[in-house]
């Protein structure tokens, strides 16, 4: 693996945590775009299905898998780091600091769906994205993507809602939650797909995972 390409997975890797947390910081917030309610993640937590695609074809499925098992090990970190600091006395000497505690105090429940929903749905994701480069090899590469997501997107989607908001929120709101996910991430997943032919595979590391 060239330096170019060294340095291109370590940024693919970094902007996949990235996403996957603040997308698990901004899913406390339910917001209300063009007449559907939508949690704040949606915004950016869509991206982490292709930069997971570009990781898996620039190295393997085993080493995608061990960056979704990552990323879900940080945002269970970050979410207990965010309740230890709320709940730790604050110093009254610099002014209210009950902002925190309300803003990014983890509300658990979110904090459970987010995961179990991005831990399933991107394995899934890789499952598909690898039978397809078995099947097809290098042919259609888009197609690997909008496959991939295709399936991946409504089942995180829908295991986010169902596990967040059942018994929380009314039926009309989860069901607008789930609309919006699925249109947002299918619209991203389409914008996205061109990112596949960014990058290559290394050939050591392609002859390993196959």
């Amino acid at each position: 693996m060239s330096n170019r390409q060294l340095n291109i997975l370590v940024l693919l890797a970094v902007f996949y945590v990235a996403a996957q947390m603040l997308a698990d910081v901004t899913s406390l917030r339910i917001l209300f775009i063009a007449g559907l309610s939508i949690d704040g993640g949606t915004l950016i937590y869509p991206f982490t299905f292709t930069l997971r695609d570009l990781v898996h074809k620039a190295t393997n499925k085993q080493i995608a898998r061990t960056l979704i098992f990552a990323a879900a090990g940080i945002n269970i970190l970050m979410a207990f780091l965010f309740w230890v600091v709320a709940e730790l006395p604050a110093d009254g000497t610099v002014g209210s600091q009950v902002e925190f505690a309300v803003v990014l105090a983890p509300v658990w429940r979110i904090v459970i769906a987010s995961i179990v929903a991005e831990v399933v749905a991107e394995l899934i994701d890789g499952e598909v994205y690898e039978r397809w480069v078995n099947r097809f090899a290098d042919k259609h590469q888009w197609a690997r993507v909008m496959s991939s997501n295709a399936i991946s997107v409504p089942i995180d989607s829908a295991l986010f809602v169902i596990i967040a908001f059942i018994g929380v929120l009314p039926t009309s709101v989860i069901w607008s939650i789930f609309a919006a996910n699925v249109l947002v991430k299918s619209s991203v997943t389409f914008l996205s797909t061109p990112w596949i032919y960014l990058v290559k595979p290394p050939q050591l590391l392609h002859k390993l995972s196959t």
